[in-house]
């Protein structure tokens, strides 16, 4: 029988959950909490007894060394996107398979970055202040900046699997699509390709970001790229904080020149109490909570993610190809 490990210092898989259960119709489930009362050859040794490490957000970090010797470890199951503070890039050197959570968060995401969109383009949180204050006129007498999908013009910078799936949230709307995506060979249809990051902001009027977070990127969408976009122009970010250049982003949106819906800032994606950006009518922030679910009556079921895992771990079991595997490129690009 396969033997599945999990190490964590608090475990994200509950024992008697759906998850767990599903997986030791599977294998041989072990679940290992309060790693940090362990060695690094304590936890070597649990590593390379195991076929499968599952690992997560939370979970122990695997030590290089086991790239060296992995022991029968064959297969690392990786539950979310970004494996890089867990999973050192010389575990998929060693030719040991690691897969992610691939598509899984895209619906929700999108769900996210579509809903702060829209909720700028229209005003949202003016019309509500406008109402609690007894104020019902219509937007040009209250002040709003108020529009419409339909023919905006709308840039995506990146587009991978959220990405993709935001496409075709937006494209019932009818607005023009550009993407300025270098790593993506074939766009989704009825998108146009644009060839540099200064030339996407100066056709947009609303920009989402989708790019991983790396080297290239970070800080990428600065001063002078903020400054190609139009008076009223959107900025949507629900990928990585440190894509933009924050201080730049919130000098234009102080003057009023620009507007922002962002679930996610720089650090820890709070901004402390009392800070002056809280009072700006033209931000909205979701403080990287925008694509949560908490569905009481629904914790009993299993997860599109955890779907997704256990698809891959049947293939495992079977022999089968697995699916969103990590090499190298996708390794350096997931943030």
């Amino acid at each position: 029988m396969v033997k599945i490990l999990h190490m964590a210092r608090r475990s994200q898989i509950a024992p008697g959950g759906p998850l767990a259960a599903s997986l030791r119709e599977l294998g041989e489930l072990e679940i290992v909490e309060e790693t940090q009362r362990l060695s690094e050859r304590e936890i070597l040794a649990r590593m390379r007894a195991a076929d499968v490490l599952i690992t997560n957000w939370a979970s122990t970090p695997i030590p290089r060394a086991l790239a060296e010797n992995p022991g029968r470890l064959k297969y690392v199951l990786n539950l979310g996107g970004t494996c890089k503070a867990t999973v050192p890039i010389e575990i998929i050197r060693a030719g040991i398979a690691v897969t992610n959570w691939g598509d899984a968060p895209a619906q929700a995401v999108a769900e996210g970055a579509m809903t702060l969109l829209l909720a700028v383009l229209k005003d949202l949180r003016g019309r509500i202040e406008a109402v609690a204050g007894g104020r019902c006129r219509g937007a040009k007498t209250l002040g709003l900046v108020s529009g419409t999908l339909e023919g905006l013009r709308l840039g995506l910078y990146g587009c991978g699997f959220i990405g993709r799936r935001f496409v075709e949230l937006a494209r019932p709307f009818r607005p023009e699509i550009g993407i300025f995506d270098p790593y993506v060979n074939d766009l989704p249809d009825d998108c146009r390709r644009v060839e540099s990051l200064d030339a996407l902001f100066d056709f947009s009027e609303a920009v989402v970001i989708w790019a991983g977070l790396s080297d290239e990127t970070r800080g990428s969408v600065n001063a002078e790229r903020l400054a190609r976009l139009p008076d009223h122009g959107i900025v949507i970010n629900c990928a990585r904080g440190e894509i933009v250049d924050q201080e730049a982003l919130f000098r234009e949106l102080k003057t009023g020149r620009l507007r922002a819906g962002l679930d996610v800032l720089v650090a820890d994606n709070y901004l402390p109490k009392g800070h002056e950006a809280h009072t700006w009518p033209n931000l909205i922030i979701t403080c990287h909570d925008i694509n949560s679910a908490h569905w009481p009556e629904r914790t009993s079921r299993l997860s599109y993610g955890d779907r997704v895992a256990l698809d891959n771990l049947r293939r495992f079991v079977a022999g089968e190809p697995l699916r969103f595997v990590m090499d190298e490129r996708r390794y350096a690009l997931s943030s």
